[in-house]
């Protein structure tokens, strides 16, 4: 089911939902296969581009072009027990104070324990590449010993999300 950017109201109760911050997200077959396995509704959240999923739990959402829009639908609908899949740390740290469990696509749980230092972090890597304009590179490819580690981390959490929901 594809659906246009809505105001819907947050939810606060009922089983856990998976957002995935979809834009350049390696994992959205992943997150299908173990969402699917239980029985969990997915939102597939970009601003087009991407084919919309047969799958009845799987809803594609596809938000207006614009700086943040997509993590904008997202935090202001992850709530206590959701799952919300990304690799946009700020984003991650609104849904992790809103109470969802934050999956990056490697598998690394952001929690309240490590966002404050994965944020420092990802603002000291910032102003090192803005000093150097000549650095090349970024970060190591995608293997298959993230994807495994990934799929490994959303089973333990949505298997946590389903207990405390």
């Amino acid at each position: 089911m594809q659906k246009r950017f809505g105001h819907e109201q947050r939810r606060t109760k009922g089983a856990p939902v998976i957002y995935i911050d979809a834009d350049a997200c390696p994992v959205k077959a992943e997150v299908e296969k173990v969402g699917t396995r239980h029985g969990v509704r997915i939102f597939v959240v970009s601003n087009g581009g991407l084919r919309p999923s047969q799958n009845p739990l799987v809803e594609t959402v596809i938000v207006p072009d614009g700086p943040d829009v997509a993590d904008m639908w997202i935090a202001d609908r992850a709530v206590t027990g959701d799952v919300v899949i990304t690799g946009d740390i700020p984003l991650a740290a609104k849904c992790v104070a809103a109470g969802a469990r934050v999956l990056k696509h490697n598998g690394e749980a952001l929690t309240q324990a490590n966002i404050g230092n994965v944020l420092a972090t990802r603002d000291l890597m910032t102003d090192i590449r803005a000093a150097d304009p000549f650095r090349q590179g970024g970060g190591k490819a995608f293997s298959k010993s993230d994807r495994s580690r990934f799929l490994d981390a959303l089973e333990r959490e949505l298997r946590t999300a389903k207990v405390t929901k």
